[in-house]
């Protein structure tokens, strides 16, 4: 999957139904912080979460496993990003996804935490990064 040169902002919500339509809620941090304004249109895309239990159709696990493996990894060693932390590890290390759902491993960060990140070292599954900067403004 690629992503177009003008992606403004990267973070996870869930669809909520209110009132007889369905919503989706951006982090106020993207307005305050990034280059979102209220009151404009933006093409939103969305990409569902890694699953946490096995696909009901095995071959289409396979393929879905068999293209990311041969794809290349989204980042590179000295990259700078700037990520959502979606959940802690089992090791207590913040966990971010970027295109493709790729996993970069960042400790001492928090859940919801908006932090610039250094990539240190890469593998093809999984990446660990150190923060650089941290934003205030985050849930």
């Amino acid at each position: 999957m690629e992503f177009s040169d003008n992606l403004l902002c990267l973070f996870s919500s869930e669809i909520d139904h209110r009132d007889g339509s369905y919503t989706i809620e951006i982090p106020e941090r993207e307005v305050e912080l990034g280059d979102l304004e209220p009151d404009r249109s933006y093409r939103i895309a969305m990409i569902p979460q890694a699953r946490t239990q096995p696909d009901s159709n095995p071959d289409a696990a396979e393929e879905s496993t068999q293209a990311t493996v041969e794809s290349d990894p989204p980042v590179a060693e000295g990259d700078h990003r700037t990520v959502e932390i979606e959940t802690i590890g089992d090791q207590g290390d913040g966990i971010a996804r970027v295109e493709r759902g790729y996993v970069i491993i960042v400790p001492d960060t928090d859940p919801h935490e908006r932090v610039e990140i250094e990539i240190m070292s890469v593998a093809d599954t999984v990446a660990f990064a150190d923060v650089i900067e941290r934003y205030e403004d985050h849930e």
